[in-house]
């Protein structure tokens, strides 16, 4: 294959793609437009299941690491507990229920299946093992 068969093969394929990454960052957009931060303290209540639903939370809403830190920074202050909060950051920026449609289309499903389901656990170990380093 040559450089110029390359290209337009690369060209097609980010073409076929393009318009399900477009509905996706519009949807996201949307979501944290609508709903504030602050309505996040709303669903912690200092329970044992509140890593689980931080990191629920974070597959949901997905989005960029920046925003992320901002909205944890957040949560923090709020008072919610920093296993909770790295459980939704970890699990905001490695699961992305809403880039599902995208990922099946361009990695295939059992493959994205796996990715989010090992990534959703990941994170509430990777927030335990936080808290533990951190001594808190």
């Amino acid at each position: 294959m040559n450089f110029n068969e390359a290209i337009r093969k690369a060209a097609k394929a980010m073409g076929k793609i393009f318009p399900t990454i477009t509905g996706i960052l519009i949807l996201i957009s949307l979501f944290n437009t609508l709903v504030p931060a602050s309505s996040y303290k709303l669903l912690f209540h200092g329970t044992i299941f509140d890593p689980v639903i931080g990191s629920l939370l974070g597959s949901i809403v997905a989005g960029n690491p920046v925003t992320s830190y901002l909205i944890s920074g957040d949560l923090l202050r709020q008072g919610i507990s920093l296993l909770t909060v790295t459980a939704f950051l970890t699990a905001w920026v490695t699961v992305g229920v809403v880039q599902l449609p995208a990922e099946i289309q361009f990695l295939g499903k059992k493959f994205t299946i796996i990715r989010n389901l090992s990534a959703f656990f990941l994170s509430l170990l990777v927030a335990f093992a936080t808290v533990i380093i951190m001594g808190l």
